[in-house]
């Protein structure tokens, strides 16, 4: 199955939520009910995340905003420090924002779980976008499979900032057009 690079790209911003092998997930969820943050917001501005599937490379910087068990913003600006793509998350759904094409979807994790391989919940989508991975390194090297294609992420942190003010306001979808997640799913 072939996707345009955005898709890929977005696919791949939605599951940026396993550790390395199978394996390594299971690890690390267990993992993930025992640790319990002390802070209340998280920023964590110009990461480097480099995305690899079998046909496409794709760079970018991103952002990643947290407001503990509440809300968190990856915001994707691949040139010229411009919003391409922002993916919306609280603990019950996701809303991915497609700025070029002028789309957005809204998916539950139970949605999103029916192509990706490990799956993706809350608590390891937020453990990532604060840069509290386990294994404690400040680059992480992400698996997944969505379908039958094999979706590579590395994302190389920038320090983070704790308890620092955040926005995590939601854009108004108004001005875009919303797609069926069913299409990309």
């Amino acid at each position: 199955m072939r996707f345009n690079k955005y898709i890929v790209f977005l696919a791949a911003v939605l599951v940026l939520a396993s550790c390395g092998t199978k394996k390594k997930v299971v690890e690390s969820q267990e993992s993930i009910v025992e640790s319990v943050p002390t802070w209340h917001t998280c920023l964590i501005q110009g990461a480097q995340a480099t995305v690899t599937t079998e046909n496409d490379r794709i760079s970018a910087a991103v952002t990643m905003q947290v407001v503990r068990d509440s809300m968190l913003v990856i915001s994707v600006m691949p040139m010229l420090g411009m919003e391409m793509l922002r993916v919306e998350a609280t603990p019950l759904e996701v809303i991915a924002i497609d700025k070029i094409h002028g789309q957005y979807a809204t998916a539950t994790y139970a949605e999103l779980n029916r192509k990706l391989t490990p799956s993706l919940n809350w608590d390891i989508l937020q453990q990532l976008c604060s840069a509290e991975l386990p294994t404690g390194d400040q680059k992480a090297r992400l698996l997944y499979m969505f379908g039958d294609d094999t979706i590579e992420i590395v994302i190389n942190y920038s320090p983070r900032q704790l308890d620092v003010p955040v926005r995590v306001m939601n854009i108004p979808t108004k001005r875009y057009t919303k797609v069926d997640i069913s299409k990309w799913l």
